[in-house]
C-alpha cells in the first residue's frame, strides 16, 4: 500500500515562510550581547527573556481561540506583521528600560501567533499515519532557523553591528510574510459538526496533562543554552554560540531526515525516553566543558535529543486532542515553550550569577531527568500514540 505523501505546494510555503520567521528569532540569540553592552547584568537579561515569554502565554487563549474559530490565516497574517514591525522598533533601543519591555512584549505576541499557527496549519495537512514523521520533517524548518539564525546574526553583528542585525531580521520577517500570503484554511471536512470546546478544555484534558507537564520540562531545561549560550563562550573562552546551534541544529536535521518515521514505526512513547536521555547528556557536556571541542559535542547531543523530542511530544497533542479543539491544543503546546523561557530564563540567570554555568546546565539536566520519569509514572495508562 503507497504511503500518503507529505509534502504539497502549500506545506512548501509554509516551511519556508517558517523557517524565514524562525531565522528573523533566532537572530536575536545575540540580543544578550547588546544588552550587556547597555549594561544588563544575566538576572536582567533572564527577566527580559521572561517578560517576553510572559507576554506569549497571555496571548495564547486568544490566539488559540481565533484560530478554531476564524482559522489558521488570520492568526499567521496578523502575526507576520507584527513580526516586520517589531524587528524595526529594536533600531530605536538605547538603555535598559520600559522602551525595551514593551518592545519584547510585542515580539513575543507575535511569534506566538506565527509559531503556533503555522505549525497547525501543517499539522492539519499531514496524513494521520504519518504523523510524527510528517511534523518531524516540517519541524526541520525551525531547527534549521536556530543554526542560520545563530551564525547569521553572530556575523551581521560583526560587521554591521546591532542595527544591521536587526535590519536583517526585518528582511527575514517580511519574506516570511510574503510567502504565507497565498496559503489557505482548510474547509470543515464533510459532516464534521464538532465545536470548540475551548483553551480551558483542552488544558484540562485528563491525557494531555502528563504531556502539557513534559513538554513544560523539556522548553524550561532548553532556556539555559538559548538564553546564556552567547554569555557563557564569552567567559569561558573557550567555543562559540555559532558552533554550538550548528552543531545543534546540523545533527537534529540529520536525524529527522534519516530517522523521521521511527516514532511511528516503533510507537512515540518508547522513541520519547531515549530522546530525552539524549539531550541529558548534551546538558552533562556544557557541565563538564573545558573546551571548544565539549561545546561541539553538548551541541551535537542537544540537537539529537531535541531532534525527535520536539515531534514526538506534539504528534502525541495532535492525536489525543480533539479535532475542534487543536488550534487550542496547539497554542497550549507551544505556550509552554514559552512558559519555559519566562521560568528557565530567570531562573539560570539567578544560578549563573550566584553559582556559575556549570551549576546551572547541571539543573537542567536533573530537571530533564526528573520530568522524563515523572511523565513514565504519570501517563502510564494514556494511548502510546
Amino acid at each position: 500500500m503507497d504511503r500518503p505523501p507529505l509534502f504539497t505546494r502549500v506545506l512548501a510555503l509554509a516551511f519556508v515562510a517558517n523557517f524565514l520567521q524562525g531565522t528573523a528569532f533566532n537572530l536575536f540569540l545575540n540580543l544578550p550581547g547588546y544588552l550587556t553592552g547597555l549594561g544588563a547584568t544575566k538576572t536582567q537579561i533572564g527577566l527580559i527573556w521572561g517578560i517576553t515569554a510572559a507576554s506569549a502565554i497571555l496571548s495564547r487563549p486568544t490566539v488559540g481561540r481565533m484560530m478554531d474559530q476564524r482559522g489558521r490565516r488570520v492568526v499567521f497574517l496578523v502575526g507576520g506583521v507584527l513580526n516586520v514591525a517589531v524587528c524595526g522598533l529594536y533600531l530605536t533601543v538605547t538603555e535598559i528600560g520600559p522602551w525595551i519591555a514593551l518592545i519584547r512584549i510585542i515580539h513575543g505576541i507575535s511569534e506566538a501567533m506565527l509559531f503556533s499557527s503555522l505549525f497547525t496549519y501543517a499539522a492539519d495537512r499531514i496524513p494521520v499515519s504519518r504523523r510524527t514523521e510528517g511534523i518531524a520533517l516540517f519541524g526541520i524548518s525551525g531547527l534549521l532557523s536556530i543554526s542560520v539564525g545563530a551564525a547569521l546574526g553572530e556575523a551581521t553583528e560583526i560587521r554591521f553591528g546591532y542595527d544591521g542585525l536587526f535590519l536583517a531580521a526585518v528582511a527575514l520577517a517580511a519574506g516570511s510574510l510574503l510567502l504565507t500570503l497565498p496559503l489557505r484554511d482548510l474547509g470543515p471536512e464533510d459532516g464534521e459538526d464538532e465545536l470548540p470546546h475551548g483553551f480551558l478544555a483542552a488544558l484540562g484534558q485528563r491525557d494531555l496533562l502528563p504531556l502539557w507537564m513534559a513538554t513544560a520540562v523539556f522548553a524550561t531545561a532548553l532556556a539555559a543554552p538559548f538564553t546564556f549560550m552567547k554569555s557563557f563562550v564569552a567567559e569561558a573562552g573557550f567555543g562559540s554560540m555559532a558552533t554550538f546551534f550548528n552543531a545543534y541544529s546540523i545533527s537534529g536535521v540529520l536525524l529527522r531526515l534519516l530517522f523521521a518515521g521511527l516514532p511511528d514505526r516503533i510507537g512515540p512513547k518508547r522513541a520519547l525516553f531515549p530522546a530525552m536521555g539524549t539531550l541529558g547528556v548534551g546538558f552533562v557536556l556544557l557541565t563538564l566543558a573545558t573546551s571548544g571541542n565539549h561545546v561541539l559535542a553538548a551541541g551535537v547531543f542537544c540537537g539529537l535529543g531535541h531532534g525527535l523530542t520536539f515531534p514526538i511530544l506534539m504528534g502525541l497533542v495532535v492525536s489525543r486532542a480533539r479535532d475542534a479543539d487543536r488550534g487550542a491544543a496547539m497554542a497550549i503546546f507551544t505556550a509552554l515553550f514559552d512558559l519555559g523561557m519566562l521560568l528557565g530564563g530567570p531562573l539560570f540567570g539567578v544560578l549563573i550569577d550566584a553559582r556559575g554555568f556549570s551549576p546551572a546546565f547541571g539543573v537542567g539536566f536533573l530537571l530533564l531527568a526528573i520530568g522524563g520519569a515523572a511523565f513514565a509514572l504519570w501517563d502510564r495508562g494514556n494511548a502510546t500514540s
